[in-house]
């Protein structure tokens, strides 16, 4: 599943393909999705190339392939391939929305399957999420983690994979697993995750200065990111981290 904006962009680039034999430049691109800058269409493309449905060649203008479109099957990798990537990284599916997936759920739990053991739950693992700079988070309904009930509270769980290292003076280092609670508002100073002009995921300390969000790392090499606050969304809180060693 894509995001609205990466289907709306893939729809208008194969179109554009069809019609004039050349992909649109970034202004028409800009244009037809209504955006305020060509830096959101760099990052949309750059999702759709990660998720296997671009391609391009650098360096080259108006160079841009569609690859395959919503709801057709992913390439066949070669199982050289298929095996190197699974030991670089883990299943992930093509697009992000922290919602809880359907299935058996504990009655105490919600957003949780709970597994013959009662000292644990399985949360749904919704794939990578930047502690850089923003980079789109990806679900994946399919894949799960165990989490001890100790670690959780009321309400909506799901768990994601750190990418990044913006966030280590919190503890929260490349690779580890943190675990979500989905809420909707957080308090100055809380761990969220903030979807950013609903394309890009991010996981940073909330501070809101007026009628402006700051996001900000816990590293001094990255630079704090402040938006009006109508742009940002918050999509749950830091409750807990799992990290393996």
């Amino acid at each position: 599943m894509l995001t609205r904006k990466q289907h709306e962009l893939l729809i208008f680039i194969d179109r554009h393909l069809k019609t004039s034999g050349y992909s649109p430049s970034f202004d028409e691109m800009k244009e037809a999705l209504n955006l305020r800058s060509k830096s959101g269409i760099h990052r949309l493309i750059s999702a759709l190339e990660e998720r296997g449905f671009l391609s391009r060649r650098h360096h080259q203008a108006r160079a841009l392939e569609v690859l395959r479109m919503p709801g057709d099957p992913p390439p066949v990798m070669a199982p050289a391939q298929a095996a190197g990537d699974a030991q670089r990284r883990p299943e992930t599916g093509p697009g992000f929305a922290p919602t809880v997936i359907q299935g058996d759920f504990s009655p105490r739990l919600k957003g949780v399957r709970a597994p013959p053991e009662a000292g644990a739950v399985q949360l749904p693992l919704y794939g990578r999420i930047a502690a850089g700079l923003p980079i789109e988070a990806m679900r994946d309904t399919s894949s799960h983690i165990e989490v001890p009930v100790a670690l959780l509270g009321a309400g909506e769980h799901y768990a994601l994979e750190v990418a990044g290292d913006s966030m280590v003076d919190a503890g929260i280092q490349d690779g580890d697993t943190v675990i979500i609670r989905r809420v909707e508002a957080a308090e100055n100073g809380q761990i969220v995750v903030a979807l950013v002009d609903e394309e890009e995921v991010t996981l940073k300390r909330l501070r809101r200065r007026g009628n402006s969000i700051a996001l900000e790392p816990a590293n001094p090499r990255h630079e704090s990111r402040i938006f009006p606050a109508e742009r940002v969304r918050i999509q749950g809180r830091l409750v807990a981290l799992m990290r393996r060693y």
